[in-house]
């Protein structure tokens, strides 16, 4: 069985699991093509070029903001982030599927550009439940976690934009859940 080619747009609240589901998805379909955004930012232990992000000085960014080389792009605590066209396109003329992991303000604006995309978000089972997976998975100050509560209330009341919502209750079932929206019939 093969995964209808197209852009699918994943999304959720920050400790929602998308990131999760993705990386068994990859790890299963090493075909599909999985976008890497642009920062400015500096890169971190662990991360590595063309791999976790692509690093970018502020001026090649803004040129590639001007030149439209971006879906959609944001500036976030004093640095930039982008969503870039070009492997993407390449991915759907090759007839990959391509999974873009992004906010809920950067799947509308990809959505807005390309109707034909489809947007999945991964919506924790309860507000309780996710509140308390964000505290315990440990991470985040709590300052943080109290800004991404905060940030993460307003997107779940974004869920019903989307195409399909999954709930992660249990991880398997959510993975599942996605694999038939990859794998729907076409009517």
């Amino acid at each position: 069985m093969k995964a209808n080619p197209n852009l699918y747009i994943i999304s959720s609240v920050a400790g929602g699991g998308k990131s999760t589901i993705i990386s068994a998805l990859l790890a299963e379909y090493p075909d599909f093509y999985f976008s890497i955004s642009c920062t400015t930012r500096e890169p971190r232990p662990g991360d590595e070029e063309g791999k976790t992000y692509y690093f970018l000085s502020v001026p090649e960014f803004k040129k590639r903001i001007v030149d439209g080389e971006f879906y959609e792009w944001a500036e976030v605590h004093g640095n930039y982030y982008g969503t870039p066209k070009g492997p993407i396109l390449a991915a759907i003329r090759e007839h990959r599927v391509a999974l873009l992991d992004l906010d809920v303000q950067g799947a509308k604006s990809v959505k807005k550009l390309r109707p034909e995309s489809v947007t999945i978000f991964i919506e924790p089972p309860s507000r309780e439940i996710w509140i308390e997976r964000l505290i315990r998975r440990g991470t985040d100050s709590k300052t943080s976690v109290e800004r991404r509560i905060e940030n993460g209330i307003k997107e779940l009341d974004e869920a019903p934009s989307f195409d399909y919502v999954v709930v992660n209750d249990r991880l398997e079932d959510a993975i599942e859940d996605v694999k038939s929206i990859l794998f729907r019939k076409e009517s």
